[in-house]
């Protein structure tokens, strides 16, 4: 009786396991190809304010948001259509006045980790801006994205993008524990 026991107990805690193992969900080829696609359609829509930003915002599950990170403190959260589209310049600020684009400022993503999740999957990106001051030669390293993305019926989205900047205006932010 003991060892019957023993072994229906053993059986529960196996198969608990692996059902856990079964919750992460294996990525495609075409689902890492479409997951860097949507990191490349953020920076072109960032760096246009296209369709007057809402091409940015689209890039968004309809409850994402994008929050930028600044020693260790989250600036503002944007989440929804339009608070989105502000974000990249858009909305209801019409792209007009928009800093990095002014500047001529491209974004490059690099060194782009994609990770399978139970709900989909997350990352890390490093961010780079080529052209901050209006010089078209100046790169610099501004921090990098913590992204989690969602499969939606229109592809994969952003549920949400958190910028861990080292950058405030083109100028380089001093972290925390440096400052001491």
């Amino acid at each position: 009786m003991k060892t019957r026991m023993m072994l229906v107990l053993f059986l529960i805690l196996a198969s608990t396991a692996s059902a856990q193992k079964a919750e992460v969900t294996e990525l495609t080829a075409l689902d890492y190809f479409q997951i860097q696609q949507l990191v490349a359609k953020y920076a072109r829509a960032i760096d246009t304010c296209s369709n007057n930003g809402y091409d940015y915002a689209d890039l968004f599950t309809p409850d994402g948001f994008f929050a930028p990170l600044m020693n260790g403190k989250v600036l503002m959260k944007m989440q929804g259509r339009e608070k989105l589209a502000e974000a990249s310049g858009g909305g209801a600020n019409g792209c007009k006045n928009v800093p990095w684009i002014e500047e001529g400022v491209r974004h490059i993503y690099v060194n782009h980790i994609i990770t399978p999740t139970a709900e989909g999957a997350a990352g890390t990106v490093d961010m780079l801006m080529i052209g901050l001051g209006g010089d078209p030669n100046k790169i610099e390293h501004d921090g990098y994205y913590e992204d989690v993305y969602a499969r939606t019926p229109q592809g994969w989205r952003f549920k949400s993008r958190i910028h861990h900047a080292l950058l405030n205006q083109g100028k380089r932010v001093v972290p925390e524990s440096r400052e001491k």
